[in-house]
């Protein structure tokens, strides 16, 4: 019954998407015939409200019709280009998580059941909900303990089964892709929903975002210019997080900033250089880093709310990031090829100095405008398309990276309309190059190498041992052949033939599904 349930789950989804006008807005030019058949169906059941909206906006108001998990799915989405494509992955972008919000009655059930204390023991004010998203919303109090205004995210209730229940629906219909699009393979979209599963799962327990906030502020506690709340961890648990309450102003309110009297230019270069900082440093950033979640405090700092998206890169991916960086910054196309080589990106077989050649087509043109003009997200978003004509696989973390900094540079770029990437980023880049990447950098590799081979050496008695048992299984396996029973290849016939038909069936299902909402809903 549930895989029904999930094909009802996909109809219901189509009929919404079709009913707010998302699909006949679709482009159609990469379709096949039929779907293009089923995208003029889709036309005639467009509500007549639909027709003047955006596509951004469809996308917006269908996603919050379908729940918190559609939301979540399509903020997903937003960082894999290579899954939508960059044109609807920047419809996602604009994606509104503005979900109803819920009562503070059941606010105030989900704290004390979280935290096990009466909300009166806890706080003496507690206010309505002052904002609200698709996986918790935020309320203003007063710290009973002390006095001090504070900010308590509480999760929404229902959320976990809710979404536990649409992703067997994601999985239905990634499954339904991989088997019956053969074209759509090489993206995984099984794998996909796995990382949509996992981000979920963080997102999901305040406590880990409250742990990614303290993380961030430690990393952060002595930069110029930047910071993110404290959190109070006594008044935190898994359904709820409190934290300073930011008194400032929004960094979309550019003209709220300009009569506060805060520099526009430095607060622009503080932005970008901390971000970068963040990245190249502590390979730890907050990767949701639009606008609202941006605050300018009286002292003129950045504060960067709302961290249940954040991103992670390991040693190499920072090297790389650096490095390719540097070398646009210095013209050095061919040390830019061989950092992808090196790192295992574009597979050996391809000739490096031709994937130089590639680059160099990426580079030059951009050295030829005034500096103010480059845009660094630009140039990564053309250098992993140059990447694929070369069979560079997928790298999620890379992807993230590359959509955050898409928005960190626009934000960058409303507070300052001439600002100079390039020069901003050099010294931050470079010096990070120079104490990575010289001597010293050099030594501690040399020294991490030593103790790898050194821990390795201790377990070499116990991979010896390993291997001769192994050998000698490989042996008798030789000996004896490798058979299964009648039993077990019955059960395994069976089973394929099972998943044979109940594809089959679900294909049937859907066509008939939407059939009777296209013609009698």
């Amino acid at each position: 019954m549930s895989v029904f349930s999930n094909l009802l789950s996909l109809a219901r989804a189509g009929y919404v998407l079709a009913r707010e006008g998302v699909i006949s807005a679709l482009p159609s030019d990469p379709l096949p015939p039929p779907a293009r058949f089923g995208q003029k169906l889709a036309g005639l059941i467009r509500r007549s409200r639909a027709k003047n909206a955006t596509r951004s906006e469809k996308l917006s108001i269908a996603l919050n019709r379908l729940g918190p998990s559609w939301v979540k799915l399509g903020q997903f989405l937003a960082t894999r280009p290579d899954v939508v494509g960059a044109e609807i992955a920047g419809d996602l972008e604009l994606l509104q998580d503005r979900m109803k919000p819920f009562s503070r009655a059941e606010a105030v059930r989900q704290i004390e059941a979280s935290l096990g204390r009466p909300l009166e023991d806890l706080f003496s004010d507690f206010s309505e909900p002052v904002a609200a998203a698709s996986v918790a919303q935020v309320h203003k109090a007063v710290r009973r303990r002390d006095g001090e205004t504070v900010a308590v995210k509480v999760i929404r209730p229902g959320v976990r089964p809710r979404f536990r229940r649409d992703l067997e629906t994601f999985y239905t219909l990634a499954r339904l892709q991989e088997k019956y699009v053969p074209a759509s393979r090489r993206l995984r979209p099984v794998a996909v929903t796995d990382t949509l599963a996992q981000s979920a799962k963080i997102e999901m327990d305040m406590r880990l975002e409250a742990a990614a906030f303290s993380e961030l502020g430690e990393n952060t506690a002595d930069d110029p210019g930047f910071r993110v709340p404290q959190v109070d961890w006594e008044l935190s648990g898994r359904d709820c997080v409190t934290m300073e309450w930011v008194e400032g102003l929004k960094l979309s309110d550019v003209a709220g900033i300009r009569a506060a009297g805060h520099d526009l230019q430095q607060l622009a270069a503080t932005l970008v250089q901390s971000f970068l900082r963040h990245t190249l440093r502590d390979g730890f950033f907050h990767a949701d880093m639009h606008p609202g979640n941006l605050f300018v405090d009286p002292n003129g700092d950045i504060v960067a709310v709302d961290l249940g998206i954040a991103g992670r890169l390991g040693k190499k991916e920072r090297r790389f990031l650096a490095e390719i960086l540097y070398g646009f910054i210095t013209r050095d196309y061919t040390r830019v090829a061989e950092v992808h080589f090196e790192a295992g990106y574009v597979p050996a077989h391809h000739d490096v100095a031709s994937f130089a050649q590639a680059i160099r087509a990426i580079g030059e043109p951009i050295h030829g405008q005034p500096a103010e003009t480059i845009s660094m997200a630009k140039l990564l978003t053309l250098l992993f398309e140059v990447t694929e004509l070369f069979d560079m696989q997928t790298r999620p973390e890379l992807l993230l990276l590359q959509k955050t900094m898409v928005v960190v540079e626009g934000v960058a770029r409303t507070l300052n309309p001439n600002f100079n990437m390039w020069k901003t980023a050099e010294p931050v880049v470079g010096d990070w190059i120079r104490r990575n990447l010289g001597p010293a950098a050099i030594a501690a590799d040399a020294r991490d190498g030593l103790k790898a081979g050194l821990h390795l050496a201790r377990q070499l008695p116990e991979l010896s041992e390993r291997a001769e048992k192994l050998a000698r299984e490989m042996a008798d396996m030789g000996e004896a052949g490798f058979r299964l029973s009648p039993e077990t290849v019955e059960k395994i016939g069976k089973a394929e033939a099972r998943h044979s038909r109940w594809g089959h069936i679900a294909l049937w299902v859907i066509a008939a599904i939407l059939a009777w909402q296209v013609f009698f809903a």
